[in-house]
């Protein structure tokens, strides 16, 4: 049975395997992200027994079909975001809010948009016992984005989706930039994608191949054949 020092330097040590095992070699530079990553605890944003899976290489599940992102894909999706520290960002299907918190470490603001009641309640309450005073949770449907604050000059929506809703795309600001994973329709890998908002214009270029789940209730209405 470990006490809880011990505890914490495992999973200080583990943070670091993660950021020199998974980041690092995945083209993950940035250096202001890396001590970010570095700084938050992993482990609070999970269900009290998967907290020893915090660091694996992998999506962890959260229930109800949804899940927290694989570090590396979230990582690297941020990192193509390339937050600044006068950025506004929205985190669509923010979950138990580790990359609303991960952002907010970057950037100015960041509004955190959740359609699960239970897993917005815990993003606060972990995010009130860290400190983290500059994410503001909304409560909604999560196609619709979160317009009372909109434009964001960053949109990371923290799952995979099948198509990026237009609502949300509407959100970006001028010169603004969207990062998601587009899920394959066959059920494939799906591919990490950087969005780019330049003269009303969006336009989106691939980043890399993601296995990131689809977020539930993103699907495109089913077209019935007869």
């Amino acid at each position: 049975m470990h006490h809880l020092g011990s505890l914490m330097t495992d999973f200080a040590l583990a943070r670091r395997n993660m950021i020199d095992g998974q980041l690092r070699p995945n083209r993950v530079t940035n250096a202001t992200l890396l001590t970010a990553v570095a700084d938050l605890p992993r482990e609070r944003f999970l269900p009290d027994g998967l907290s020893s899976v915090a660091y694996a290489d992998d999506d962890v599940p959260l229930g109800g079909g949804r899940f927290l992102m694989e570090p590396m894909v979230l990582v690297r999706l941020a990192q193509a975001l390339q937050p600044s520290a006068e950025t506004k960002a929205l985190v669509v299907a923010s979950g138990r809010g580790y990359g609303a918190a991960l952002l907010s470490r970057l950037v100015k603001s960041v509004t955190a948009l959740e359609s699960a009641v239970a897993l917005a309640s815990s993003a606060q309450q972990t995010m009130k016992e860290l400190g983290i005073e500059n994410v503001q949770h909304v409560v909604g449907p999560m196609e619709a984005g979160a317009p009372e604050t909109a434009p964001y000059d960053v949109i990371l929506i923290e799952g995979a989706v099948r198509e990026i809703p237009q609502a949300i795309l509407d959100q970006l600001a001028e010169g603004g930039r969207l990062a998601t994973v587009v899920a394959s329709p066959n059920g494939g890998l799906g591919v990490a994608q950087l969005v780019l908002k330049e003269g009303g214009v969006t336009s989106g270029r691939p980043l890399f191949d993601a296995g990131t789940p689809a977020l539930p209730g993103f699907a495109p209405p089913p077209r019935f054949s007869f």
